[in-house]
């Protein structure tokens, strides 16, 4: 008989059972429950609503059934639905009626709503701190390649030079954003729910301040039917997951254009890639390609649970089962897919030269030959005209700037002076830049030094948002 079936005069059907079992994925959170079920009967306790005996002898109980499930000793029943039932049975089986008890002053509805929140911080904080062991390495590889030339790309054309340095710090600023996100998010999964009851509270004194301090929690949720009804901080989790997943597959994918015969930027370690069934010469950047797939895996479940609860009437619905797959399945491709992308990334042969060589093609340094114009009294858009007829000369010559001489160049205007020779150099494209946050070796410098110090005052715990 179902631990709830009082009311109904005959068993639910096979099919049934089946179907409304949230067991083989709830599993998941069976540390939750009973951590949530152990604080739980020490506020029944502490309240009096049961005896100083009997909590003792539940939470006994509680902590044997852990160790046994941790032992691979329990195998969860279907016919007890979930992972509360399953629990709750076991320990009704093992300490009697007394068992029987535990379910005083709470329901499932505020229950699950516990164990996922407890569940989620858990997992937010394993996912920052892999981001973290991220943001070292994208730091590492940038102080690395602090002088490694690079060309910079806008719609995957060749655009101005730049360093691999300031690249890698480009993507540092977007995982920190991502770390703090995840941060953020944590403030709103880390309120507590449990003493909520079904939607109403109940008619027990009991205390949730104590549940709060003995469940680590920062707040507690001000309003009962809130509390059992939402699942916004599930939604804001896979949301910020999903942009992790984007900053990863953007990356993922210069990666493995870096690594074609084309580009011939970077090579990914043996141990980081994979072969061909049929052509034994094929060397594949996978882990790079599924990362970039499991993107779009990530963004199903974020949509998964949007439209799971967007035409929920208040409280809880039976729908609001249905929202831990789509979380299990994000935490577990997230966690990873960044842990696997710094080891890629760290690993991966980096070819300096190929990089350089690419930045002779495509007049990358034409933006600077129009800034030389400007300096010496030219307006910008005239510089623009003038260096634009320039390059399709070039074209036409099939010549580079670096290849016109001084003659060439007054042929265009004649205030380019002797000096253009080292101002078009690509070397000095780069070094020239002057501007907050552009590529010159001493702002990535301190790009590198900002960096060190955002990781630094994580490891000290400090308040970074």
């Amino acid at each position: 008989m179902k631990l709830w079936g009082g009311r109904f005069a005959k068993d639910t059907a096979a099919i049934v059972d089946e179907f409304n079992a949230s067991i083989s994925f709830d599993q998941k959170l069976y540390k939750q429950d009973i951590i949530g079920s152990i604080a739980h009967a020490k506020m029944l306790k502490k309240c009096k609503v049961i005896t100083e005996e009997e909590g003792k002898e539940i939470i006994k109980g509680l902590k044997e059934i852990l160790k046994d499930i941790e032992a691979g000793k329990v195998e969860f029943q279907i016919d007890y639905e979930d992972i509360h039932m399953n629990i709750e049975k076991l320990l009704i089986d093992r300490i009697g009626e007394v068992g029987k008890k535990l379910h005083t002053a709470r329901s499932r509805n505020d229950q699950v709503a516990v164990d996922i929140r407890l569940y989620l911080r858990d997992k937010i904080d394993d996912i920052c701190e892999k981001i973290k062991n991220l943001l070292n390495t994208l730091m590492v590889l940038s102080k690395e390649h602090i002088d490694t030339i690079i060309p910079g790309y806008t719609h995957l054309q060749r655009a101005q030079p730049i360093t691999l340095g300031y690249h890698m710090m480009a993507y540092f600023q977007m995982f920190k954003r991502d770390y703090l996100r995840m941060m953020d998010c944590c403030k709103r999964v880390n309120i507590m729910p449990l003493g909520a009851g079904a939607l109403a509270g109940t008619t027990y004194n009991t205390d949730r301040e104590f549940l709060k301090e003995e469940l680590g929690f920062f707040e507690i949720c001000e309003n009962s039917l809130d509390a059992v009804s939402d699942r916004d901080f599930v939604i804001e989790f896979i949301s910020d997951a999903s942009m992790i997943m984007m900053h990863l597959s953007r990356f993922c994918e210069e990666l493995i254009l870096w690594n074609s015969a084309e580009f011939n930027f970077v090579e990914m370690d043996d141990a980081y890639s994979t072969g061909s069934s049929i052509m034994p010469q094929k060397k594949n950047p996978d882990v790079a390609e599924l990362i970039r797939g499991k993107t779009g895996r990530v963004y199903g479940n974020l949509f998964n649970i949007l439209t799971i609860m967007k035409g929920l009437p208040l409280a809880y619905n039976k729908d609001m089962q249905e929202d831990k797959p789509p979380l299990f399945d994000t935490v577990e491709n997230v966690s990873i897919c960044v842990e696997i992308f710094e080891k890629m990334i760290k690993t991966m042969k980096i070819k300096k030269e190929n990089m350089k060589k690419a930045t002779k093609d495509g007049f990358m340094n034409a933006t600077d030959v129009a800034d030389y114009l400007v300096k010496k009294g030219v307006a910008f858009r005239s510089a623009h005209e003038v260096v634009g007829k320039m390059v399709l000369y070039c074209v036409q010559h099939n010549k580079t700037i670096e290849d016109l001489t001084l003659e060439e160049f007054k042929t265009f205007s004649r205030v380019f002076t002797e000096d253009i020779l080292e101002a078009i150099k690509i070397e000095n494209c780069i070094s020239s830049k002057k501007s907050q946050g552009s590529p010159k070796k001493q702002n990535v410098e301190k790009m590198i030094l900002s960096g060190k110090k955002f990781i630094e005052a994580l490891e000290g715990n400090k308040e970074m948002i």
